[in-house]
């Protein structure tokens, strides 16, 4: 057989892949833009919301010493009150980015979200199409759905136990499309409550926008870099291990049945893998058992230097 024939097909990377390998490559080699820096709250770093749409109107999600429930609300359409799904999946966690952002950006809790959703669905490389599955469609969804929910937050830290009780919208305002049998309701503006506010202005912890863009696909791959973000800077001394278990059971406790547990690795280690290339300097890696976690630079520069 000649040396020809041995050679091995070379397997063509995804379009998806290669665009998240080059905005690896950007985010680790070039300086970062005011822009280019988003939020998240600490207290939904560690326990993230539905990643699928939920049936009923409670969802809880407990992880060691945090615990999440999300009760769904309802929303004034001009005509009468109507009842709002819990937010779930990718969108939901990018709208509050975007709001956590522009609020601490303005230093103001009140977002003008109907002047803004078209700029911020382009920063995300997002259409701003409209359709029953379009960008415009979910995003108001999801934001109707965040807007109305309210949250419990149960969280331990230095032996207290601590929970916030509440409504991260205090305010939505919305412009009434009557054109239809079926009135719907366009965000407006989104005033967040002072609690919620005043929480987040202590405990907010920086993204990378350009990361967001490119894992806003996967609710998986969104919480794993949330959490990765807030965690590896807080590591002191020696790497530490996490475990499947405690893995699963902080991002897999949807995984049920016969084939849970390697179902869960599977789709995990693939979700992580992306936000290893979103987080370059990321010092985190899979080994026998679970996870190996090092101290690592967080994934935005201190303000400073900032261009």
């Amino acid at each position: 057989m000649s040396e020809q024939e041995n050679e091995k097909p070379v397997k063509q990377l995804t379009r998806k892949t290669q665009r998240l390998i080059d905005t690896s490559v950007k985010i680790a080699t070039e300086p970062m833009c005011s822009g280019d820096r988003a939020f998240a709250h600490a207290i939904l770093c560690n326990v993230g919301m539905p990643r699928s749409k939920v049936d009923g109107n409670e969802f809880i999600r407990q992880c060691g010493g945090a615990v999440l429930k999300i009760t769904g609300g309802d929303l004034w359409d001009g005509m009468e009150l109507v009842a709002q799904p819990i937010p779930y999946g990718p969108m939901p966690r990018l709208i509050m980015a975007y709001l956590n952002t522009y609020a601490l950006r303005l230093s103001s809790p009140e977002v003008p979200v109907g002047d803004s959703a078209s700029e911020f669905l382009r920063m995300l490389g997002k259409g701003t199409d409209g359709g029953k599955r379009g960008a415009f469609t979910t995003f108001r969804k999801q934001t109707q759905a965040l807007a109305a929910c309210h949250m419990v937050l149960g969280f331990t830290a230095n032996g207290i136990a601590y929970t916030y009780n509440g409504q991260p919208v205090q305010e939505f305002q919305a412009f009434v499309n009557d054109k239809h049998d079926q009135p719907s309701l366009w965000p407006g503006v989104v005033r967040l409550s002072d609690e919620y506010y005043r929480t987040l202005k202590e405990h907010a912890v920086p993204l990378d926008m350009r990361a967001l863009a490119e894992l806003k696909g996967s609710s998986l791959a969104l919480d794993i870099y949330y959490w990765l973000a807030q965690r590896l800077y807080r590591i002191e001394g020696r790497p530490i291990v996490l475990h499947w278990k405690a893995l699963r059971d902080q991002f897999g406790q949807e995984y049920t049945g016969e084939n849970a547990e390697k179902d869960f690795k599977t789709t995990f280690t693939a979700a992580f893998n992306q936000v290893l290339l979103a987080y370059p300097t990321a010092k985190a890696k899979r080994v026998t058992g679970g996870l190996l976690l090092a101290a690592s630079p967080p994934p935005v520069a201190p303000r400073g230097q900032l261009v």
